[in-house]
């Protein structure tokens, strides 16, 4: 016993001070929620030339890569989602719409010859002619245009730059490489072979099926030779952002397919912070309040509870530091949820201890048997919560993918601090004499009730039927609730947009939705938000309508500022519904074998019809 107390107080010591260690050394990541940011979700769309492969899925986060971090963003994070999208999380961007612009562009890159001049604007099939193409031009005309002579592939570097020489206009400047080098200097040596002034002097500049420049070949430039070696420019009358972006856009390269934005979330720094003090203050909360009840229910043994509860606490936060994991607001409801259920683990220690006290054991065996004899109790009860955060981390997806991981921490640790770092402070209590009393140790409480009711004991099957007819009542109101009130669905579900604005003054809702029928969103739902905020839910919404919005919210309750928008289209909350389907059914499945192979199957069955009953 000696040898086991050595061990498992030196396990203790180390594992604390490995955490204390990660918490002086490294800071939690936090999520968008509680920071501050954009997240844009993006699905690769396959198109008749090129299908989605893993090649294809590869090239297109190298290129978002690439240009996410031209954009200068601080710690940007990009990961695949699946085998089609593409999750990007911009912390600290707030306006969104810029950076799209830029992130989700296809951005194909072409150079064509300039043929002629066309006198119509294009129709229907010109673009998939391969020998002349119709565009507009950037004067406003219609060019007609051979093949493409280069692509975007053999650009070398992209600038942008002020030609002094013209008025300080903003320019880019690009260089070309290996064959594309050559590919320019055929192209603009045929060029140079044309008359001045003539269309065909002029070389075709095309960004996304669109002119963007034609300049002619300049007339230094000999015949059949071309423009070799260094830079060329591009020139359209571009300012000096535009023309940023567009070197932006040729550096970073061509995506290899085109990308859809199928779901977008923004967060203002203000709500973030607004998130991470509630969760705090719940936290705090939650802790005093079960820290208080053990402590009055268990005396001493309550106390040592709750100091294992801070060391659970520290082990969890750093059990997240070491696995880089990103904490979110549904992170942090796990986190909190999880105390709750670190204390139920000593509950179940001390009740049976005070069971093995009542039938004559001593106070130090009686203590130290309930560790024994409840281990099993312990590991069953975690074991189905476990099941059941595994099976949302990997079905689920999203902001529910941490609440799983946080939840299956919790569930770990908290078996940790209940059958090794409390016991460890168990046993250095119980080697003092004037502490190994029942009294302190709180084994007597409730005695007297527990007495009580072994000698009259609650019957409860004997009322079975009444016990079913009540049940089968609340069920038929229940069932019947759902068809006279059907389930309201969130954004998640349903898709469409939400916005949330922090005012001056507080909104007048019915006069919020009356301006809103106004600007034509008669089903627009308004909300009041738990900070004090108005939040708008809608399906599509227009750039006009999105002004007119803020323009109705600004006349209900003074200036207005935008706190939160979220985009989610129809696809992700289909799938999200069809996924939440497959998990509940997975994990009650699951839970149910656990329960069959651990007890009867007879018990497994009764406890999911339970668990029915309750939803």
């Amino acid at each position: 016993m000696a040898r086991q107390f050595i061990w498992r107080a030196l396990v203790v010591v180390a594992v604390l001070t490995a955490a204390g260690a990660l918490l002086a050394t490294k800071s939690a990541r936090l999520g968008l929620d509680l920071r501050g940011g954009t997240q844009i979700v993006l699905e690769a769309q396959a198109t008749a030339e090129r299908q989605l492969t893993e090649d294809t899925l590869v090239r297109t986060l190298e290129v978002l890569r690439r240009r996410v971090d031209q954009l200068g963003v601080s710690e940007p994070n990009l990961q695949r989602s699946g085998d089609e999208r593409i999750i990007i999380e911009l912390p600290g961007v707030t306006d969104p719409e810029e950076a799209l612009e830029v992130i989700g562009r296809t951005a194909q890159l072409t150079f064509h010859p300039v043929v002629g001049v066309a006198g119509r604007a294009p129709q229907e099939g010109d673009d998939g002619s391969p020998d002349e193409l119709v565009f507009p031009s950037e004067d406003g005309g219609f060019l007609r245009l051979g093949p493409p002579a280069l692509t975007g592939d053999g650009v070398g570097d992209a600038e942008a730059v002020v030609d002094a020489q013209a008025g300080g206009n903003w320019q880019v400047s690009v260089s070309f490489r290996d064959e594309g080098a050559d590919r320019w200097a055929e192209v603009t040596g045929q060029a140079a072979c044309v008359p001045a002034g003539s269309p065909g002097r002029r070389v075709a500049i095309v960004l996304d099926e669109e002119v963007i420049s034609s300049p002619e070949v300049d007339p230094t430039v000999e015949c059949d030779v071309g423009i070799t070696g260094g830079p060329t420019s591009i020139t359209g009358g571009f300012t000096q952002q535009e023309a940023q972006d567009l070197a932006l856009l040729i550096r970073a390269g061509a995506l290899p397919v085109p990308v859809e934005v199928v779901e977008q979330r923004t967060v203002g720094p203000t709500l973030g912070a607004a998130a991470i003090s509630a969760s705090i203050q719940a936290a705090i909360i939650g802790g005093l309040l079960t820290i208080t009840y053990v402590i009055a229910y268990y005396r001493l043994l309550g106390v040592l509870a709750a100091v294992a509860l801070l060391a659970y606490g520290l082990l969890s936060y750093a059990a997240l530091l070491a696995i880089g994991a990103t904490l979110t607001l549904p992170g942090i409801a796990g986190f909190v949820l999880a105390i709750g259920m670190a204390v139920d683990a000593n509950v179940l220690v001390f009740e049976r201890g005070k069971e093995e006290f009542a039938k004559g054991k001593s106070v130090r065996a009686g203590v130290l048997a309930g560790f024994k004899k409840a281990w099993s109790a312990i590991v069953d009860s975690n074991a189905t919560t476990l099941l059941a955060a595994v099976v949302l981390f990997y079905f689920a997806s999203g902001a529910v993918r941490g609440f799983g991981i946080t939840l299956s921490i919790g569930v770990l640790v908290s078996m940790f601090t209940a059958l090794v770092v409390t016991r460890l402070f168990v046993e250095i209590a119980l080697r003092g004499r004037r502490l190994a009393k029942p009294g302190v140790m709180g084994l007597d409480v409730g005695g007297r009730l527990r007495r009580r009711l072994e000698e009259r004991p609650i019957d409860i099957m004997s009322r079975s039927k009444l016990w079913f007819a009540l049940s089968g009542i609340v069920l038929i109101l229940a069932g019947s609730g759902l068809f006279v009130r059907p389930l309201t669905f969130g954004l998640e579900f349903t898709g469409g947009r939400l916005i949330e604005f922090q005012t001056a003054e507080p909104v007048d809702l019915d006069a919020l939705r009356s301006e809103l029928v106004d600007v034509g969103l008669p089903r627009a739902i308004v909300q009041q938000t738990g900070e004090g905020n108005t939040a708008i839910r809608a399906g599509e919404i227009t750039a006009s309508q999105e002004d007119d919005l803020e323009s109705a919210v600004e006349a209900a309750g003074g200036s207005a500022t935008e706190v939160r928008d979220e985009f989610i289209g129809p696809t992700i909350g289909d799938e999200l519904r069809k996924k939440a389907g497959i998990a509940l059914a997975i994990g009650l499945g699951v839970q149910l074998l656990y329960l069959a192979i651990r007890f009867r199957w007879t018990y497994g069955v009764s406890a999911v019809v339970a668990l029915f009953h309750d939803i």
